[in-house]
């Protein structure tokens, strides 16, 4: 009688299958949120129906980008598998995807509309239309809606930190002027990384900079599963005048969004204070730096300004034997 009265209700009262809408704003132009949506490689390192799960396997089939593409996920410790599909794709525009969930033939659609509100300011519209459930799965569509809201929102925060890193590295290269000395604001930025002190002898520094970098990278794709995409570009801090010690310490570390626990020793976290600085950026040598951190340096002095630690950020990733792509920034203050 009870399973009776339940699918009664169910059957009475409750639709077989669900449509709703959800809309968020993001903060960046069509054609870079686009991207991120209509390349399914790109789409999974910040959605979080799957970076929530450790233990989703997922494959990837051509094409990767666009109408046609296509993934198989298998997450054996939630007991979850299923496909999904870009069926349609209108560039900047439109695209409709499909989600076969687990072994129901019946797939979820979901429309997602891009809306420019500004040329730094997108609004995406979801519409979400589910598959039929049988009468006794029908309770299943009281918390689809919230389930779906609630993955759009982590995903969101997740997809606004790639693009403002992306953004950011588009930008710093699109900027650069070597050896030109200009005066920046830099907010406050959070770094993961390594202290580090070693000798300042020939090219025992650099050397010595690529294998910690090396580590820290590693450990930053590996064993935290970051992608490029989701962090800055490699900093140092070290003294400003340390170039002719003949030992030198410095923290290396790469920039992201947020702290927490780290369980490897050999790591911590660094904050850097939002601050004033003299800039160069630089193209040689490592050793050739030097010249152009005296330049920062004499300018602090002439101007009557004190000054901190000096950031080596690197623009292109630290290797031996190659020449260096970085900003010089001397944070100064009165």
């Amino acid at each position: 009688m009870l399973v009776g009265a339940y699918a009664a209700s169910m059957y009475y009262f409750v639709d077989d299958s669900k449509s709703f809408k959800i809309e968020k704003e993001i903060d960046y132009p069509v054609d870079k949120v686009f991207a991120q949506f209509n390349n399914l490689q790109h789409f999974t390192r910040w959605n979080n129906f799957f970076t929530s799960s450790q233990s989703m396997d997922i494959d990837y089939y051509t094409p990767y980008e666009g109408q046609g593409s296509s993934i198989s996920y298998v997450d054996p410790k939630n007991d979850t598998q299923g496909e999904m599909f870009i069926r349609y794709e209108n560039q900047n525009k439109t695209l409709r995807y499909q989600l076969f969930e687990n072994k129901n033939e019946n797939p979820t659609l979901v429309d997602v509309k891009f809306k420019p509100v500004s040329a730094e300011k997108t609004k995406i519209i979801w519409s979400v239309h589910t598959p039929k459930l049988s009468v006794l799965r029908r309770v299943e569509n009281f918390w689809t809606e919230d389930r779906f809201a609630e993955n759009i929102t982590k995903s969101m925060n997740s997809l606004k930190n790639v693009l403002g890193n992306k953004v950011e590295k588009d930008n710093q290269m699109a900027a650069i002027k070597y050896d030109s000395l200009v005066v920046e604001s830099k907010e406050s930025s959070l770094l993961l990384g390594i202290n580090v002190s070693t000798s300042n002898k020939k090219d025992a520094l650099y050397k010595n900079i690529v294998i910690n970098y090396n580590k820290i990278y590693n450990y930053t794709t590996m064993d935290l599963g970051k992608k490029d995409d989701e962090f800055g570009f490699p900093v140092l801090l070290t003294d400003a005048d340390n170039y002719k010690d003949k030992e030198v310490s410095y923290f290396l570390g790469i920039p992201l969004s947020k702290k927490f626990g780290v369980t490897d020793n050999n790591f911590s976290f660094r904050t850097i204070n939002a601050s004033r600085d003299y800039v160069i950026y630089y193209k040689g040598t490592y050793e050739g730096r030097v010249k152009a951190i005296q330049q920062l340096i004499q300018k602090a002095k002439k101007d009557n300004m004190r000054f901190n630690d000096i950031r080596q950020t690197f623009l292109e990733r630290p290797m031996e034997g190659q020449e260096v792509n970085m900003k010089l920034s001397l944070s100064v203050y009165q």
